[in-house]
């Protein structure tokens, strides 16, 4: 079990010094690296990104004592491989995202669609049958379907878009009187 650790200042007064002798230089190098680590995580997806750079920062903080004087090359790519740990990390611990709660079917809802059923009842057989099946599919599936309805009932295409219209204008009145005196 890993024990939580916090930066402190004389940890951070490390870090920056094997950053850059010059200390002006080395703050303008921490911020560049705590940007690029933001960066890093947030293009990876992550829900935290500037948690996570923390993170990545007081891991490094606290290697340096062990590091410092061994180190060669530039300090930035250790932050980076360290940050690829912390998001290997946070990817088999990152929490199952609770599925969003159950929508309540409004009692409105419920009486536009009783509305719509007795609507579609009060169709001929012929008109329900044509609005239901001229509705199904999706995509190019649909246009060729439909397509397929207007050969099958001897009309064109345009033709049948007319002849749908007109049913659904007639349900939609029919929904709105049954809905106004409901």
């Amino acid at each position: 079990m890993k024990i939580k650790w916090d930066l402190n200042q004389e940890a951070f007064s490390q870090l920056l010094a094997w950053l850059n002798s010059n200390s002006e230089q080395a703050a303008k190098k921490y911020e560049e690296i705590r940007r690029q680590l933001i960066k890093i995580f947030t293009c990876r997806g992550c829900t935290c990104p500037e948690d996570l750079a923390d993170e990545t920062i007081n891991r490094v903080a606290k290697k340096v004592p062990e590091i410092a004087a061994t180190h060669v090359g530039d300090c930035s790519l250790f932050f980076y491989g360290v940050a690829r740990n912390v998001h290997l990390e946070y990817v088999r611990k990152r929490p199952v995202p609770e599925p969003p709660p159950a929508l309540e079917i409004c009692s409105e809802s419920d009486r536009e669609y009783e509305c719509l059923e007795l609507c579609m009842e009060r169709l001929s057989s012929a008109n329900r049958s044509l609005i239901l099946q001229y509705y199904q599919e999706e995509k190019r599936a649909k246009i060729d379907h439909r397509r397929e309805l207007a050969r099958r009932i001897g009309i064109a295409p345009n033709a049948l878009r007319i002849q749908i219209h007109r049913i659904k204008t007639g349900l939609q009145q029919c929904v709105i009187e049954c809905l106004a005196t409901g």
